[in-house]
């Protein structure tokens, strides 16, 4: 198989004056003239900060949305490119589906992000281990060339025995009779190396979870962590692979928590779809 505060500091933080008075003593006949703070000029100015506050949100968001809203992606302070937030963009990331896969991408730097991050879960899924179904996955995500030239080669490493054996599944690629075989791919992000209208570098960084679940598996689910990187082509209106390479990581240090059972996690798989990633 192939990155903070919470934005609420103190009131000095935020440029808002403070409202503590220091008072002197009481004094042999000294009157405060001052008139008692009127509840109605309170109201006010509290709203008036509320208003203040709100109005700086709304004008960051903005920034933010204009620096990083750009087919390219981000930038760092170095001009390497930088992380692009996920944010809704408010275009629809695809046409239609298929053979099940999202299809029909735009033709910018977002539209090859979001195939290449849908790619990889396709490839990364059970499908690819059911003969019918791996052939129509590979003839929807890769080009039209690497199909007639690697679809054998993929068909042959996926079906050989002796691999299947070793993860578990029988020569059809079921998992053992009251098991279940999880095989899913969950992209954390995607970064873009290199655009062009009709070619791209897209990077994807995501957590492959892998194994059988089951009371007598010897393969259990376990996590790892890969990095893909696609080359895509621009072919007949839309977005294909061309050709990828993996590498490990980066990887996370694993938190002390405690592992799910077989049966908790054969649930989860059976009753948590999987997701598509279209930015």
């Amino acid at each position: 198989m192939s990155y903070g505060g919470d934005g609420y500091d103190d009131e000095r933080g935020r440029g808002v004056p403070s409202q503590t008075r220091t008072r002197l003593p009481e004094q042999d006949g000294f009157t405060d003239r001052r008139p008692a703070a009127s509840p109605g000029r309170s109201v006010v100015t509290i709203v008036g900060i509320v208003l203040i506050l709100i109005a700086a949100i709304v004008f960051a968001n903005r920034a933010d949305d204009s620096s990083g809203g750009g087919n390219n992606g981000g930038s760092g302070d170095d001009g390497r490119p930088g992380a692009n937030p996920t944010a809704p963009s408010g275009e629809q990331p695809v046409d239609g589906f298929t053979n099940g896969i999202p299809s029909g991408y735009p033709q910018t730097a977002q539209g090859a992000e979001s195939a290449a991050a849908n790619y990889a879960v396709a490839l990364g899924g059970e499908g690819m281990f059911q003969q019918a179904s791996r052939r129509e996955i590979v003839e929807a995500v890769y080009t039209p060339e690497f199909t007639a030239r690697e679809a054998d080669n993929i068909d042959r490493v996926y079906s050989d025995s002796a691999f299947l054996s070793r993860i578990g599944l029988s020569d059809s690629g079921a998992a053992p009779e009251g098991s279940t075989f999880v095989a899913r791919v969950v992209p954390v992000g995607t970064r873009i190396i290199d655009f062009t209208p009709d070619r791209a570098t897209v990077a994807v960084w995501y957590s492959s979870l892998f194994g059988i679940a089951g009371a007598d598996s010897v393969n259990p689910v376990t996590e790892s962590w890969y990095t893909n990187t696609y080359d895509l082509t621009w072919v007949d209106g839309d977005w294909k692979i061309a050709a990828f390479d993996q590498e490990d990581g980066p990887v996370p240090v694993a938190r002390d928590q405690r592992a799910s059972t077989a049966e908790e996690m054969a649930e989860a798989v059976e009753q948590y779809g999987g997701f598509t990633y279209a930015r």
